[in-house]
């Protein structure tokens, strides 16, 4: 790479404020300048307050889904970003929200296609790797007789299912990035994202935990959109983010990497476990499931311990108290937020 390097790398993070995002950001902060954009529509500014402190943190407020020109940003200059450009792109922005799936449909749709070629765009532009955040949907769903998934198995998704502009739009954008390599030759790279868990989550969004953790502080019913047998892995997020990382720096013929936990358990005991922690009085409840909510299985790590040196450290349990004392710390301005 020509470009001349200052002192530190600049990374861009799209959807830096959102759950994963914020957490990425502040891990980044560790070894680079790190511009985030987001414009709030699945986010909120209290998951990166704490880094606006930072001379190497610098937050935009952006649509993705419109072309990127960083040099319009006079923010940036400090950076250097006319000259140094940027070296590294994680694309993570896209809604995730079960319960306001329906009125996000569009924000769903352009982020799976409109804002992957933004971004690729500007990986082509400063020769810059590349890391989008994918999710196991691509998989479909899990069943009985197949509920772990490698990265060469092939998903079977309906891609005209009210819910596709996410599942089926997951299969585009990873098209995106395979025919960006192809065609530009750029190190870009595709995480496949299981379910993650962890401060910073949006709550009364359909999210499991966050909201099971509210539920239980108030001493209100915890609800599963499933019944008893309902389960599915649990990724704490700073393993996540580790593995993120990881991808980046790995060799440009590591391409995609399941990223998650690989223990299949069952949510009635999580739920249990979370009223357990917090001395509640709560009840678990059984309701249908929700659209957006699939049952998603678990990865195949073998690959990622492989080329990664990654597995999840974190163990539930610890992951749950670390999520459940944030919860308390900041609960009234998570509500405030929300509203």
């Amino acid at each position: 790479m020509d470009t001349p390097i200052f002192e530190k790398k600049n990374v861009l993070v799209t959807g830096g404020a959102g759950f994963i995002g914020s957490h990425l950001c502040e891990r980044l902060l560790k070894e680079a300048k790190v511009i985030c954009l987001d414009d709030f529509s699945n986010s909120t500014p209290a998951n990166i307050s704490h880094l606006l402190q930072y001379p190497d943190f610098e937050f935009i407020k952006y649509d993705v889904n419109q072309p990127i020109d960083l040099d319009r940003f006079d923010e940036l200059d400090k950076f250097r970003v006319k000259y140094q450009g940027i070296q590294e792109v994680y694309h993570l922005a896209c809604p995730t929200s079960p319960n306001d799936f329906e009125k996000l449909k569009m924000k769903s749709l352009w982020a799976n296609s409109s804002s992957m070629i933004s971004t690729l765009d500007l990986a082509v532009k400063y020769k810059a790797k590349y890391v989008f955040s994918s999710s196991s949907v691509v998989y479909g769903n899990a069943t009985d007789n197949k509920s772990v998934f490698k990265e060469d198995d092939k998903g079977v998704v309906d891609h005209l299912s009210p819910r596709a502009c996410y599942d089926e739009g997951k299969r585009f954008a990873e098209t995106c990035v395979a025919t960006y390599r192809q065609v530009y030759g750029i190190d870009a790279k595709i995480a496949r994202v299981f379910t993650t868990y962890g401060p910073h989550m949006k709550i009364f969004e359909g999210q499991m935990i966050p909201d099971f953790i509210i539920s239980a502080l108030d001493g209100k019913n915890l609800t599963i959109n499933g019944d008893e047998n309902f389960s599915t892995s649990f990724c704490y997020v700073t393993d996540l983010v580790d593995g993120l990382v990881r991808l980046m720096s790995s060799s440009p013929d590591v391409q995609i990497v399941n990223l998650g936990d690989d223990k299949i358990v069952k949510v009635v005991d999580v739920a249990n476990a979370i009223i357990a922690a917090t001395n509640s009085s709560s009840q678990v409840v059984f309701e249908k499931p929700l659209l957006f909510l699939t049952r998603k299985g678990a990865p195949d790590l073998a690959y990622a311990r492989d080329v990664l040196g990654w597995m999840p450290l974190v163990r539930l349990q610890d992951g749950l108290e670390k999520t459940i004392d944030y919860t308390i710390a900041n609960k009234e301005a998570m509500m405030f937020n929300q509203g």
